[in-house]
């Protein structure tokens, strides 16, 4: 087992930078391209994948305090308390902000009335259709969207500019008429961003930009290596470092990262840069974000309020060793090697101190064996980070594992963040051969852990001697669960799949377990949904948890109703028997769940102008009202009784004022 040895340095000035970067691309480039999820073939320049695609609405999950003389309401289902996420729909108590099809809508809680709209395309944002996040702090809004074109780009090989697809963030000022103050561009995928306060940090993950020649398909693949390392020789130090854009008070300043600002690990592809931004949300401009950059990989991002971590796999280990075979070739396939398959099982994370303004400052790193799932299978406490991580390939395998399959298992990793370098202190291995994880909790000393291949075990995980954890129970069900969320000291709820004792995956379960004893934990109660998966499975920031009236609503999207079935007036579907797209609200009580109803929209036409029905997506209280969100608008239902008190249609792109 490899863990710890995770370092960062910093280059020798700019020249070592180039000499070490291209060095290093040259060694893993292939011949399609560079390794990862950052790679240019055959002369085009392709977009990193997008952040929270498709649409990616805000939920409301745990309580947030309210505003003085102001109702309580839900913020956005947060991992960790104090540090907000980005999502769709936010709100501070008196008014919900969403953006859908590129039109920004304000509406005002306590007169149900929308007071605002902003189409982003052509108040300049370019953002017509794209998936948008939104961060809020007072009168300001910080609209996030990945994956579309921005301006310049480099020149193919036939002479034509290629297009360069990066990141934009909008300013907003909401304190009349929504108004653009700022905009930020810059190279690279959007991965997260996490806000304390009014400080934003933002997660940019880049590739460089290299177009390697299209090829005869004659050509053989030391040749096409050849030709791509040429290139690579060639690039400048420009090609690494992301490029920016920022415009506000109708001027636009550009500028890249500094070559100053990039630090390195011992071992790195040359392929992809990651960048912290730092933006400060009470300033009337974005300005340059302060970039910090390192040469690695990374696509989850955990945040405290003292640390922002990124961490990343190195599968470009794998892909490197199978990239001779040509694109297509599985890993773990002909082409792959022991050491591609050990090597590639690993990841890497960085830790970022960011208790003082401004640009955060690299604090630590370190290495687990294994892959991560979601940032909730990271956790910082009292001064470890807990991570929970599967390796091997059988959990995949329905049919039984070939003889060189490596057997999955799950483990629980303790590393200590004192110091430059995270080193382990403590492990446990073991948890689920065969399977792999489908969801983790930490809550203080204690981790929850859920596998599954064909049944469900929850395992607890006592944590609270970081050198000494060890497994203090399990039960193993039918079914997994996908999220888990506290509900009491005691209980813990569970949202996933049903599954009979072969594996096969069914429609919804929510589950709710008592962990009073960590050596014996049961689950008291189920509810099942047949036809119908939860969002939550995917995205929790779809759940929302009401502690003080022990409610819980779980948008599901249907997958054997009707579209354009009728709605009751009061917008509540109640027959057990036709499961619908919907958001679904149920009631805990110590021992058992209890279904109170199943809201749904008007079938409407959507915000695209297009008929047809468009799910609900997120939930969000404030005070006795229950909002629910989807793309073509917004729903306000009694708390109380589940009957509607209003529908709010969100506009069609083309027909709201600007500002």
């Amino acid at each position: 087992m490899r863990s710890g040895p995770v370092r960062l340095t910093s280059f020798h000035g700019c020249g070592e930078e180039l000499a070490a970067l291209r060095k290093a691309a040259e060694a893993s480039v292939g011949p399609y391209g560079l390794p990862g999820l950052a790679s240019s073939v055959n002369g085009t320049a392709y977009p990193a994948a997008a952040a929270g695609a498709p649409r990616a609405a805000a939920g409301a999950g745990a309580a947030a305090t309210a505003p003085a003389a102001g109702p309580a309401y839900s913020g956005t289902n947060d991992y960790v308390a104090g540090v907000d996420e980005p999502d769709l729909v936010k709100t501070d108590g008196r008014r919900i902000v969403t953006v859908a099809d590129g039109v920004l809508e304000v509406i005002d809680a306590a007169s149900r009335t929308v007071t605002g709209r902003l189409e982003l395309s052509a108040a300049g944002g370019g953002m017509a259709y794209q998936s948008a996040n939104l961060l809020l702090s007072g009168d300001h809004a910080l609209v996030l969207t990945s994956g579309g074109p921005v301006a310049g780009g480099a020149t193919g090989s036939g002479g034509y500019p290629q297009p360069v697809y990066g990141s934009r963030l909008l300013l907003v000022d909401l304190a009349g008429r929504p108004s653009v103050m700022s905009s930020y561009t810059i190279e690279g995928s959007l991965i997260d961003a996490r806000q304390i306060g009014p400080a934003v940090r933002v997660v940019i993950g880049s590739q460089p930009r290299l177009n390697f020649p299209a090829q005869p398909e004659s050509t053989s693949n030391a040749q096409r290596v050849a030709a791509n390392q040429a290139v690579i020789s060639r690039a400048g130090l420009g090609a690494w470092l992301p490029r920016y854009e920022e415009t506000s008070g109708g001027v636009t300043g550009t500028g890249h990262i500094a070559c100053s600002a990039v630090s390195r690990p011992a071992t790195y592809s040359g392929a992809n840069l990651l960048t912290v931004l730092t933006f400060d949300l009470t300033a009337d401009a974005l300005g340059s974000g302060d970039g910090v950059a390192i040469v690695a990989d990374g696509t989850t991002v955990y945040g405290t309020d003292t640390s922002l971590y990124v961490a990343g796999d190195e599968r470009w280990r794998a892909e490197a060793a199978t990239a001779d075979a040509g694109p297509g070739t599985p890993a773990g396939g002909a082409a792959s090697t022991p050491r591609s398959a050990a090597t590639g099982q690993q990841t890497d994370i960085y830790r970022f101190d960011i208790t003082s303004p401004g640009p955060p400052r690299f604090a630590a790193g370190g290495s687990v064996p294994g892959y991560l799932i979601d940032q909730y299978a990271l956790s910082e406490w009292q001064g470890y980070l807990r991570i929970a991580t599967t390796t091997g390939t059988s959990w995949a395998l329905a049919d039984g594992q070939p003889a060189d399959a490596q057997t999955s298992a799950s483990a629980v990793y303790v590393l200590s963040i004192r110091g430059p370098v995270m080193r382990l202190a403590g492990h446990v291995t073991g948890l689920g051969r065969t399977e792999r994880i489908y969801s983790v909790r930490f809550i203080g000393p204690v981790g929850y852990v859920v596998t599954f291949r064909q049944t469900d075990p929850l395992y607890t995980v006592d944590l609270s001697d970081p050198a000494r954890p060890r497994l203090r129970g399990s039960v193993a069900l039918t079914g997994y669960s996908a999220y888990l969320h506290p509900a009491s000291d005691t209980r813990l709820i569970g949202i996933g799949r049903q599954a009979d004792a072969m594996g096969h995956v069914g429609g919804t379960q929510v589950s709710l377990f008592d962990v009073s004893d960590l050596a014996a934990p049961t689950r008291l109660a189920t509810f099942t949904l047949a036809a119908a998966i939860p969002d939550a499975e995917f995205d929790p920031h779809a759940f929302l948890y009401w502690p003080g009236a022990h409610l819980m609503v779980v948008p599901v999207q249907g997958t054997g109703m009707v579209a354009g079935a009728p709605v009751p007036a009061d917008g509540v579907a109640q027959a057990p028997d036709t499961p619908r797209s919907g958001a679904l609200v149920l009631r805990l009580d110590d021992s058992g769940i209890t279904k109170t109803g199943l809201i749904t929209q008007p079938d409407t036409a959507n915000a695209t102008g297009y008929p047809g029905y468009s799910p609900i997506e997120r939930s969000l209280i404030i005070g006795q009202t229950l909002w629910t969100i989807s793309a073509a608008g917004a729903m306000a239902t009694d708390l109380t009784n589940l009957r509607q008190q209003g529908w709010f249609p969100f506009a069609v792109p083309g027909s709201t004022p600007t500002h």
